[in-house]
């Protein structure tokens, strides 16, 4: 595998994205949410990104929350993505604003969750770069405990160039000129596992997080 899917990837997911535009647009279905992906170099190598994510409601003036951990990493054959919860999430709230909070994370703050391993999938885009899709094989859950109860998550994204009609709207309110703003669709939705029904999260289609 060359360098560039990895790399490209790995671009992509670094940084703050918000979905102000679809927020604005569909306020009954989608809060305003800031997300913050954070690499973090101690549990990173050459082949191998680990990132710590947490996301804010921008309206409730909320804490962060869903402080979590995705790790990137490459094959000669393939790229493959590893969710982790963390040991004890509340040490790193606010990480994502201040990502020297990180600096004292280590793999033993990492936690590996049941049936957490995530698909990679690209397509090129000529000059355009490369649209992204990660998701659990066959629509697998991701469980992990919670308040002293097992939960179920799907798990998920697409992220690229590629534009939704809302983050075009967006590109064109923030940036006219910028034809490459990378748009992160996240579909995580906590789940029923009795009923399949979804609880949380993504239920009316996926968050459109623009990089900011």
């Amino acid at each position: 595998m060359t360098n560039a899917p990895f790399d490209i990837l790995v671009s992509y997911l670094a940084g703050e994205f918000e979905n102000q535009a679809q927020a604005a647009a569909e306020p009954t279905w989608f809060v305003h949410l800031k997300l913050w992906q954070r690499p973090i170099p101690q549990l990173s190598s050459k082949d191998v990104c680990t990132l710590f994510l947490e996301q804010a409601s921008v309206k409730l003036n909320q804490s962060p929350y869903r402080q979590r951990i995705f790790q990137l990493s490459r094959t000669p054959e393939k790229l493959r993505g590893q969710y982790f919860a963390l040991a004890n999430p509340a040490q790193f709230i606010g990480a994502g604003k201040q990502p020297e909070l990180l600096k004292t994370m280590t793999a033993n703050d990492l936690v590996r969750l049941p049936h957490s391993s995530a698909n990679v999938e690209y397509q090129a885009l000529g000059q355009s770069g490369y649209q992204f899709q990660v998701a659990l094989p066959d629509d697998q859950l991701c469980s992990f405990e919670y308040n002293g109860q097992k939960r179920y998550v799907y798990l998920g994204f697409d992220i690229g160039p590629t534009k939704s009609s809302t983050a075009m709207a967006a590109n064109n309110a923030n940036n006219a000129n910028n034809a490459n703003n990378i748009v992160l669709l996240t579909h995580d939705k906590g789940i029923d596992p009795d009923t399949g029904r979804g609880l949380w999260g993504a239920l009316m289609g996926p968050f459109q997080m623009i990089k900011c």
